[in-house]
């Protein structure tokens, strides 16, 4: 493992955490030459993900600093390999959490590299040459152009970064469990943030009946009238969650704060399924008779394909859903991240990397 090989040459501005502070300062550091399978971006956008936070303060003891955050990538190709297929310079394209994979296992044939157990991450991780990965914090990156997937035309390249990571991690388990293809099906979303906000939309789009439940009264007027949910329960209220049990089909559970399960249980019908999207810090609780007594099932996702990320993309433009943002400058990234871990934005902070038009 070393943080750049002999053909790293190219020198790159970015902005980088060096410690547990979390602290992002510039940062100047050297990216690969491009190979054969590689496409060149120039980023014009990059999302803030709650996971950017955690690697910032090596909350999960894994972080390699220093560690250039960033896997909501939205930029147009500069440069492209000799051997790579279905791109071309200036396309606009975008680059999420997968960097590299083995290519070889029963998931990466069948388009599910997001489980291959060698994937590799856009930042933190060990790319095929022994690198460490570098996010996209930074104005330039390097990326194999089978994890890169297009940018619709009609989607505003600022608004469209989340969609990369927040967007096909709520996708992928919806339509996984069938979902899209049940309209008036009952939905619940735990959790109105970057994920949750965005699951709705999907939602709505696919004739689902949407509930949020939150712990947090002070969004319910946003989540009905501005994103079109159809009820709202307020988690810590017991009234409330008594009166609703037994009346979801699915719950998207999107929150990375610590919580139990059991009372969202409740919420499920008889043979309701419960997905995990979110990531808290610490081991969820989960008491048995939820479980048991109304056959439920809990199920983990994370992510998706690429091609599935490209599918959700291509929903994405016919459909026209988009995250709700703020779009924040480089130097206003330290505010943006100590903002976020309070949950104070609606929904997805990006950063303007390149402060060109979002309409590029």
């Amino acid at each position: 493992m070393a943080q750049t090989t002999p053909n790293h040459t190219l020198a790159v501005s970015g902005w980088a955490a060096h410690d547990s502070s979390g602290k992002i300062t510039p940062y100047v550091f050297k990216r690969r030459e491009n190979g054969v399978n590689d496409v060149t971006i120039e980023i014009l956008y990059c999302g803030i993900c709650h996971t950017d936070l955690h690697y910032a303060r090596n909350d999960w003891g894994i972080t390699m600093y220093p560690v250039v955050p960033g896997h909501e990538i939205t930029g147009v190709i500069t440069k492209t390999g000799s051997n790579v297929r279905g791109f071309k310079v200036g396309d606009r394209v975008g680059v999420g959490c997968l960097a590299a994979s083995c290519l070889e296992c029963e998931f990466c044939k069948s388009s599910q590299e997001n489980y291959c157990d060698q994937t590799q991450f856009t930042y933190n991780g060990i790319f095929w040459d022994g690198s460490i990965t570098y996010g996209g914090y930074s104005k330039l990156m390097l990326a194999d152009y089978r994890y890169v997937v297009h940018i619709p035309e009609n989607l505003p390249m600022d608004a469209a970064a989340p969609l990369l990571c927040a967007g096909i991690t709520v996708y992928s388990p919806m339509k996984d469990n069938k979902m899209f293809e049940s309209p008036g099906k009952k939905l619940g979303i735990v959790g109105l943030g970057g994920l949750g906000h965005i699951a709705v939309k999907f939602g709505k789009a696919f004739g689902l009946h949407v509930t949020i439940i939150s712990t947090s009264p002070s969004k319910e007027k946003e989540a009905k009238e501005c994103l079109g949910a159809d009820d709202f329960i307020i988690s810590t209220d017991p009234k409330q969650m008594e009166t609703k049990k037994r009346t979801l089909d699915f719950i998207l559970d999107t929150a990375s704060a610590n919580h139990s399960l059991g009372n969202y249980l409740e919420l499920l019908k008889v043979k309701g399924t419960l997905v995990v999207v979110g990531a808290p810090d610490k081991p969820i609780e989960l008491p048995s008779f939820p479980l048991i007594f109304g056959k439920r099932t809990i199920k983990g996702s994370i992510l998706g394909g690429i091609k599935e990320t490209q599918e959700m993309m291509d929903v994405c433009g016919q459909r026209n859903i988009t995250s709700d943002i703020e779009v924040v400058s480089t130097d206003k990234i330290n505010e943006a991240l100590d903002r976020l871990s309070r949950n104070d934005v609606r929904y997805r902070f990006v950063i303007d990397i390149a402060r060109r038009s979002a309409k590029m």
